[in-house]
């Protein structure tokens, strides 16, 4: 692992993007994990959707991002697609219980 500041060259720039994005993929499959898990505890639809936690959520990756120096627009499109993504996946798992 070299800082940005550490790397020589392009390839080992792109090499350590590859290797962060390999990891947010990997946390990206954890998060799906707990989503799956999480469809035991609905009830109903609704619960699934749960639209006032994910207004909520994506209101604190917004703050995220601004604290990070990310634009919270771009930061609340990406949560948006993948939260929508997982909602679906979660309804299909939460119809087959």
């Amino acid at each position: 692992m070299k800082q940005p500041h550490e790397c020589s060259d392009m390839t080992e720039i792109r090499q350590e993007i590859d290797r962060i994005d390999h990891h947010i993929i990997q946390q990206l499959a954890e998060r799906y994990a707990y989503v799956q898990a999480a469809a035991k505890f609905k009830t109903d639809a609704t619960a699934v959707k749960a639209p006032e936690r994910f207004k909520a959520m994506l209101q604190t990756r917004r703050e995220w991002a601004a604290t990070e120096g990310l634009d919270p627009d771009v930061i609340e499109k990406m949560y948006t697609d993948l939260v929508n993504y997982f909602i679906s996946e979660e309804m299909s798992h939460w119809k087959k219980q």
